[in-house]
């Protein structure tokens, strides 16, 4: 790509993502659902179930603060998880509303309304991370064993997270009819946290349903974030936690700009 094509691209990535940042504005209301759900689970499992669930997994007395330590990693990614259901649903209102079919026409880069879309995803999740570990640490979260490279490694795997289930929901909201149909699609991408590490340990699940937990995406991420956080080991997760992150991010690119480049039924 020259230089000249370099710079129409970043231009009109950036309308887009100014187009896309003003549609959240102006509809605040999904994303005030979307912080929502993981501070009412944050608030729900430290003060309700905090003390039975630090007993039943530590199998001593019951320690509030240390299942603090535990479940944010597990919530900051579920609220990662959340963001990309209403990217599919802005993506199939552009497509169902006629606006795609528009912009196909227009002399603009072709992969600018995808990444407009990809980039404000990505932003917001980052800023939904960021209020809730706010509402972590103002109930009592703290990181003191992390370095500041660690910091950084967490941050940058939030982002890498983001990046991968936004193409990923894009992909879900082009190949979806109408909102409806992309808000179930996406469903899988907020059930999986819970069938993760995220509020107990594997080790803790009947044995049938451990395979279950274990092999999937969230599991590696949230044990990768969990060591980088807490200053503990992270193992094998780390390098499965990369793998499935530019696995997801190359699936989402390739079928959502497939599903772009199709020619309109």
């Amino acid at each position: 790509m020259s230089g000249t094509a370099l710079s129409l691209a970043v231009r009109d990535s950036s309308t887009m993502l100014r187009r896309n940042l003003l549609h959240a504005r102006r509809y605040p209301s999904l994303t005030l659902n979307i912080l929502l759900t993981p501070i009412v689970l944050l608030l729900l499992f430290v003060y309700v179930f905090g003390d039975v669930m630090s007993a039943g997994i530590g199998g001593g007395p019951a320690d509030r603060a240390a299942y603090i330590g535990y479940l944010v990693p597990g919530i900051l990614l579920m609220t990662i998880g959340a963001v990309p259901a209403g990217t599919a649903i802005s993506v199939t209102m552009d497509m169902t509303e006629g606006i795609m079919a528009r912009f196909r026409t227009m002399a603009i880069h072709r992969g600018s309304v995808l990444i407009g879309h990809v980039v404000g995803s990505v932003l917001q999740a980052v800023a939904g991370v960021l209020v809730v570990g706010a509402v972590a640490v103002a109930i009592g979260f703290r990181s003191t064993d992390a370095t500041v490279l660690e910091w950084l490694a967490a941050f940058g795997l939030t982002v890498l997270v983001a990046v991968a289930l936004s193409w990923v929901a894009v992909g879900l909201g082009l190949a979806s009819p109408n909102a409806e149909a992309a808000s179930n699609n996406a469903m899988p991408l907020i059930i999986l946290p819970f069938i993760s590490s995220a509020f107990v340990p594997i080790d803790a699940m009947p044995g049938w349903f451990q395979p279950v937990a274990e092999y999937q995406p969230f599991t590696p991420l949230i044990e990768t974030l969990r060591g980088l956080l807490l200053g503990s080991e992270i193992g094998h997760n780390g390098w499965l936690a990369v793998a499935w992150c530019v696995a997801l991010t190359a699936l989402g690119f390739c079928w959502s700009r497939a599903l772009f480049n199709r020619d309109p039924t």
